[in-house]
């Protein structure tokens, strides 16, 4: 099978096809993959800066989408079931793969595969987020900063199915609030001055959420931003620098600074990882939340694709294209 490999951690550039050994598969359920997700930590991990560090060689990817080639006695999925997967850490960008059952998830007939790649990783996040760790009720109002991002853009489609009544996406550029609007958002200002934006929209009320996976010097300004009782929801650091936080600031206005380990929580928490699908595969198949449009690269693009986050200059998800 043709799977990208990363043998040295020089960055996107280190990303190359080759051939491997299929899976053998005993006791998994093995997947024809036709389409697998790239994430940030993807592009951590090909510089050796993620927490978690495969041995080298590596086949990154955390999630992928395809056909169930076999599956053992018992499982809730079959051969020729259109599937999203979770290999939760690496592995994905291989043109078969081999997992749990647990870590199989039918995909509603509407969904492609290159969006069912693009929707584990961020919507499972977002959900979590805005739910689990935000206590997101009806009517409230939500910021979201990256928002042309993966994460920004699942938080665009999300937020109102999930009850918010206004959702204010931070972009950088005029383009990505092209992309912000077309996701979702109600509203679009500048990372340069969102503060000031963000109160006259709000009528200096400020919002109830933000949703942050970018971090560095806009944490002062978002915590300003929250009205009194509001969150800080922290997902990343996107921008580099992981910042920190006066607390003196969280007494002004009883706001709160949440932690969003998606990953951390659905590893120590079991049945979640299947809650949350369940939550997630009902409003996608009832046609409540869309499926995600993400950028998408060939198989043989992968370090482009890969260099796309980094430089963040992808808009939306970014996802390879496994079998042409």
């Amino acid at each position: 099978m043709r799977a990208v490999q990363i043998s040295q951690l020089d960055g996107p550039a280190a990303a190359r096809l080759v051939d491997l050994d299929e899976p053998a598969g005993d006791g998994a359920v093995v997947v024809d993959v036709h389409a697998a997700g790239v994430a940030f930590p993807d592009v951590l991990q090909s510089r050796g800066l993620y927490q978690h560090k495969p041995e080298l060689p590596f086949v990154p990817g955390g999630e992928a989408a395809g056909v169930v080639r076999s599956a053992p006695p018992g499982a809730h999925v079959r051969a020729g079931d259109r599937v999203a997967a979770l290999t939760m850490l690496n592995g994905a960008m291989a043109q078969v793969i081999a997992l749990p059952a647990a870590q199989v998830f039918k995909l509603p007939d509407t969904v492609s595969f290159e969006a069912g790649a693009g929707l584990l990783f961020n919507d499972l996040t977002v959900l979590f987020a805005l739910t689990t760790r935000g206590g997101l009720t009806q009517g409230q109002t939500v910021l979201v900063h990256g928002a042309a991002g993966g994460i920004g853009t699942s938080t665009l489609r999300l937020a109102g199915p999930l009850g918010a009544s206004r959702v204010i996406a931070v972009v950088s550029t005029p383009a990505k609030a092209e992309v912000a609007r077309a996701a979702g958002a109600t509203d679009t200002v500048l990372a340069d001055g969102f503060r000031d934006a963000v109160a006259e929209l709000t009528g200096g009320k400020g919002v109830d959420l933000v949703l942050d996976p970018v971090g560095g010097d806009r944490v002062t300004d978002s915590l300003r931003s929250l009205a009194p009782g509001g969150k800080l929801l922290v997902v990343g650091f996107t921008g580099g620098e992981i910042p920190t936080v006066k607390v003196n600031r969280l007494l002004l206005n009883n706001i709160d600074v949440v932690g969003v380990g998606w990953g951390a929580w659905v590893m120590s928490h079991p049945g979640e990882l299947e809650r949350q699908w369940s939550v997630l595969e009902q409003l996608l198949a009832s046609g409540t939340v869309t499926a995600p449009q993400p950028q998408v690269f060939a198989l043989e693009q992968a370090a482009d694709a890969l260099a796309a986050l980094e430089s963040r200059t992808a808009a939306g998800k970014v996802v390879l294209r496994m079998r042409d």
